[in-house]
């Protein structure tokens, strides 16, 4: 059942001050502009993800921050399937109709993430058993152009990028990803070639994104070559994809000792993207942030190791005219989603984002800032 939008707003989300516009924080001046100014400078923009469930939304002083800094936001969850589609038969668009209407009520563009997270941890629990029937292709592929139309329709223009998949390559093997879509379609590739076409017939304006995780780490080299592998199968087959997006969840694995962060295999990583660009695709960066699990030290020594690490990283992707926007995965540290994901043994609270928890710019944000100055600009 679909809820109106007055319903929307009473469910309790506690919104209500939040989904206005909010004042911008102090104003900058030329040499302390916003990251978003920066970007266009570049022709690009930059952004953040926001949501509910981590309840950022509902911070006025997070709102104030987004305002400030961004102009572009992503919605953290509130458009994946285990949002958005609670059984077979129903849509709740009631999270993602708020998130839309905040971007809109605070002159922010919005993304959309994401139309088909092609990973069985990431599906509704209902979708491992669902019944498919006596013709199960046919069955799949209803679902999946009923699901990517219904949130390309719904939203029009008002969303002008969709990661329309997610994930589809193991980062172990480099082989697709199977689930229960996948297997009832035939294969993989069946899945996402629908999963885009539709996206194209039902959101003709919008950047229609392959988006996934490989990185210049040593332990993404298989991860890299089955994305490419699977960039190679959507161009041979025509399947309308214009953008690769990195997510760019840099930093934590710590195969450097020295450091503690991943090793910079950046010989590796331009061949990679020398080869994503050659075919013809643009790059954005989905999901920035810089995981500092393995750094010791304190604050400060932290800090300033994350805004090297972040620097070196922009500093190569902002060489590629090819690279539009650039979304950080969260702005403050107090709503990282890596607080609660593989912990630091020492028990600290983790500082992957440009502002800490209490708001206050990092060596990180002035890391960012330094590199859209220095930016190639953007040209598709």
């Amino acid at each position: 059942m679909e809820l109106t939008r007055r319903e929307s707003f009473a469910l309790g989300l506690g919104l209500a001050a939040s989904c206005v516009p909010m004042p911008a924080l102090a104003a900058r001046d030329s040499a302390n502009a916003s990251l978003n100014d920066l970007a266009r400078r570049g022709g690009r923009r930059f952004g953040s993800t926001i949501g509910l469930r981590n309840g950022s939304l509902r911070d006025r002083h997070y709102v104030e921050l987004i305002s400030a800094e961004c102009g572009v936001i992503v919605p953290e969850n509130e458009l994946k399937w285990q949002w958005i589609r609670p059984t077979p038969a129903a849509f709740n668009f009631a999270g993602a109709d708020l998130m839309v209407d905040f971007a809109l009520e605070n002159g922010l563009a919005i993304r959309g993430h994401t139309l088909l997270w092609h990973h069985v941890r990431w599906m509704p629990p209902w979708v491992a058993g669902h019944d498919f029937g006596a013709n199960p292709r046919a069955e799949a592929e209803r679902m999946i152009r009923e699901h990517v139309a219904a949130i390309c329709t719904r939203y029009g223009r008002r969303i002008h990028s969709y990661d329309v998949v997610n994930e589809a390559v193991d980062n172990e093997t480099g082989q697709m990803r199977e689930t229960a879509f996948s297997q009832a379609a035939g294969s993989a590739e069946a899945v996402l070639d629908l999963a885009f076409h539709t996206a194209r017939e039902t959101a003709p304006h919008a950047e229609l994104v392959y988006n996934d995780y490989m990185s210049w780490s040593p332990r993404n080299e298989a991860h890299r070559s089955g994305v490419l592998r699977c960039l190679e199968g959507f161009r041979r087959r025509g399947t309308p994809v214009d953008t690769l997006g990195v997510q760019a969840h840099i930093g934590g694995g710590g195969s450097d000792v020295t450091t503690g962060f991943d090793t910079r295999q950046e010989a590796d990583w331009r061949r990679f993207l020398d080869e994503v660009t050659g075919m013809g695709y643009g790059l954005i960066i989905t999901e920035f942030d810089v995981n500092d699990r393995n750094i010791a030290g304190d604050f400060a020594a932290r800090d300033r190791a994350v805004a090297d690490y972040a620097r070196a990283y922009l500093d190569l992707m902002l060489s590629y005219r090819q690279l539009g926007d650039i979304l950080a995965w969260g702005m403050c540290d107090r709503y990282s989603w890596l607080q609660h994901n593989t912990p630091r043994a020492d028990g600290l609270a983790k500082r992957p984002c440009p502002y800490d928890e209490d708001f206050r710019p990092k060596p990180l944000r002035e890391a960012i800032a330094a590199a859209l100055r220095g930016a190639t600009p953007h040209r598709s």
